[in-house]
């Protein structure tokens, strides 16, 4: 019969050696990863739930989807992906509008400081992964910070009516939409999507990414209806045309729809733990404007839209709305 495996370690003088058995702790690290995946699955398990948000600028979400990107976050066994259509650059392209930064980097910064608050609480922080992403035959500058995922197209700001602006070449979401132009250049120059079905077909690119295996896809956006979401940016409206065209026909995709401007002039309707995360959230984005020279957000307009949240649901066959509606 064949002997146990054995090895010797060294120790210090005096004390005896110790004799492992290799196969016996092979045996108890099998088992020790079985009771992991049995009672802590998310640790093991690929995410069971994947949530979408859908902004055109970088302070969109933080403003108007929250508590939701909140708990979506701290939620166990699932990834959240913040997706930005537009550099949010009010037509200073690459430019540092006045300041010794560029505008688009402060304000992507502070999309990254509002996930790191969030992804933060109660954690410690870790090291941020850049990269860029090749979906559908487009460069897009991804970055991941724990379960979370942001992309950022860096398309032109198209300005509120959607005429874009004189700096970018009167780009826009909108335009791209009518057909009044051809193809949409991203501000770095990092790629051209040739037509609206090309930025359709890449956002359902990165939708089939990163959904996985996800047994419940989340997508939250700004709603469509402007009846009720009077007053609504270009961006986000054609943006949310966008999106809901490239999931059109997949099957287990949820829906959440926001309102956006307009609720400055609705009830506020959240709870004081709410409150705090909303306005913390959009605070630690004010912070990366600042941190790299840019006016700070933390002004009465902006403040106007804490306190306010608006959603609908509408949720894929069989399944259930969340429990805060």
């Amino acid at each position: 019969m064949k002997p146990r495996e054995t090895t010797w370690f060294w120790r210090p003088p005096g004390a005896r050696p110790v004799r492992r058995n290799i196969g016996l702790e092979a045996a108890i690290g099998g088992l020790a990863f079985l009771w992991i995946l049995f009672v802590f699955p998310s640790v093991v398990l690929a995410q069971d739930k994947v949530a979408f948000y859908f902004a055109a600028h970088e302070d969109d979400w933080q403003l108007f989807m929250n508590p939701n990107a909140y708990h979506d976050v701290q939620a166990e066994s699932s990834k959240v992906v913040f997706v930005y259509l537009t550099a949010g650059d009010a037509g200073a392209g690459l430019g540092n509008a006045g300041r010794s930064q560029p505008y688009y980097l402060a304000r992507e910064n502070g999309a990254k400081l509002s996930v790191k608050f969030m992804a933060d609480a109660r954690n410690t922080p870790v090291i941020a992964v850049d990269s860029v992403a090749a979906i559908s035959g487009h460069a897009i500058k991804r970055w991941v910070y724990r379960d979370t995922i942001s992309y950022f197209l860096r398309l032109p700001d198209g300005n509120p009516e959607g005429t874009g602006y004189p700096t970018t070449g009167q780009q826009s979401l909108k335009r791209l939409h009518d057909n009044a132009i051809s193809e949409m250049t991203a501000i770095d120059g990092s790629t051209t999507y040739r037509g609206w079905a090309d930025l359709r077909d890449t956002l359902g690119g990165l939708i089939a990414r990163e959904r996985g295996q996800a047994t419940s896809v989340w997508v939250n956006l700004p709603d469509t209806n402007i009846k009720k979401n009077i007053g609504d940016h270009a961006d986000h409206q054609n943006m949310a045309q966008c999106v809901l065209e490239s999931v059109a026909g997949l099957a287990e995709i949820n829906k959440a729809f926001y309102l956006d401007y307009v609720t400055a002039d609705l009830p506020e309707n959240m709870t004081a733990s709410e409150r705090e995360i909303e306005a913390g959230t959009f605070a630690a984005l004010v912070v990366g404007l600042t941190a790299l020279d840019h006016s700070s957000a933390w002004e009465p307009m902006h403040r106007s839209w804490l306190s306010r949240h608006y959603v609908r649901y509408e949720p894929a066959a069989g399944q259930t709305p969340p429990g805060n509606p």
